[in-house]
């Protein structure tokens, strides 16, 4: 039998190093030298794309596009009291002509209540002197609102039709605060819980953010109704407070919280879902990415003036409310069963029908949505003011 000769080993041209068939094994060079060292570069780019990605990793959406420079919330409540200060000054001066016009067809006796609006918040004024001292009282024979701000300006001064304002500001500047730092900082909670295309955050922050402020204040607003009606010291005041939380419990100072919080609540909400949607809406429009002064203030007056309409019934309950609440406390009377929210309500659908549920809508929205446009307009300027010195100190 005729053996065959042994077979020659298969060189590859060019690549002998690799590949040897079919020799023995000893002569086989594996790994080779150049393989250890394409490992050893493979795993020193692995490291270094690594440490290069690091930072990219925990990376969420917002930070992938431009860098979002955030507001503190001392900024926003410097933001916020800035806006009030400001809304107060340029709101004021319509409420004050329209009771003094009010003052000069119906006179105010001793005790009686009026509503007085700086623009954020409405305040239940009481009487207190019989003569024309009061810069409510002061007799002027107007003819009609220009009428009533000219001669103001003429016969007692440009001061004059801020007159009452700063007892009014020592209660709407924190509530104002409270408010709108409340809504900013639930916003951005719920928005890094839920993700920004959420469309009901506003509203649960806008109800949230409204019930807080309403609850804190109450209390406050009560106590300087007393004072306005009387002049107490401070102990003759801790033993008001003392004596009506002793007789009718601690619930006793957010006495007429119920027909506030119906009103301000909805509100609050329809007011800031409006206004985000049609801040957006009109970015888009006008293919902007970030709102200027004029979409800020255009939407704050719509929305307002949507939600001013909408909520009136109960305004118009609260203020009732109000003013009976106070009768009934001045002459130590017992409220009645009637004096609910809906009794109210419906004792006026009886009365006066339907209608009368929104009396005092043009006035309203007079009021409401330059208030609600200049308030939103200047917080968000002072807030974009306040991130652009963020992103410099950033940078710096």
């Amino acid at each position: 039998m005729q053996l065959a000769p042994p077979a020659r080993p298969t060189r590859l041209r060019g690549h002998s190093h690799l590949l040897r068939l079919p020799g023995p094994p000893a002569l086989q060079p594996f790994p080779p030298p150049d393989f250890q060292l394409l490992m050893l570069q493979t795993k020193y780019w692995s490291i270094e794309l690594r440490k290069r990605l690091k930072p990219v990793k925990n990376m969420d959406l917002e930070a992938a596009g431009p860098p979002i420079i955030k507001v503190t919330p001392l900024q926003q409540m410097i933001a916020s009291c800035t806006g009030a200060i400001l809304t107060s000054l340029m709101v004021t001066p319509f409420d004050v002509v329209k009771i003094r016009l009010q003052a000069q067809n119906n006179p105010f006796s001793k005790g009686k209540c009026f509503l007085y609006s700086n623009g954020l918040m409405d305040h239940l004024c009481v009487c207190d002197e019989e003569g024309n001292k009061a810069w409510y009282k002061k007799p002027g024979r107007f003819q009609g609102t220009l009428d009533a701000f000219l001669k103001i300006i003429r016969n007692e001064g440009i001061k004059s039709l801020w007159s009452g304002l700063p007892p009014t500001l020592v209660m709407a500047v924190p509530a104002t605060v409270i408010y709108f730092t409340c809504y900013d900082q639930l916003t951005v909670l719920l928005r890094s819980k839920l993700g920004e295309s959420e469309s009901h955050i506003p509203i649960v922050a806008g109800i949230v953010a409204r019930l807080g402020a309403v609850t804190v204040i109450s209390p406050l607003e009560l106590i300087r109704t007393k004072m306005q009606s009387k002049k107490f010291s401070y102990e003759e005041l801790h033993q008001f407070v003392s004596k009506k939380v002793s007789e009718d419990g601690w619930i006793s100072l957010w006495k007429g919280w119920a027909p506030t919080v119906l009103r301000d609540v909805p509100f609050s909400a329809m007011y800031w879902y409006n206004y985000e949607v049609l801040k957006k809406w009109l970015c888009a429009k006008s293919g902007l990415c970030e709102p200027t002064f004029m979409i800020n203030f255009t939407s704050g007056a719509l929305s307002g003036s949507f939600a001013a309409v909408v909520t009136l019934p109960f305004d118009v309950v609260k203020t009732q409310k109000q003013t009976q609440l106070w009768m009934y406390d001045s002459r130590k009377i017992s409220m009645p069963l009637q004096m609910s929210t809906w009794a109210i309500m419906k004792n006026i659908v009886a009365k006066n029908g339907f209608s009368g549920l929104f009396t005092g809508l043009i006035p309203r929205l007079i009021k409401i949505a330059p208030a609600c446009a200049v308030m939103i307009s200047t917080y968000e300027f002072a807030k974009s003011f306040f991130q652009k010195q963020n992103a410099r100190r950033q940078q710096y």
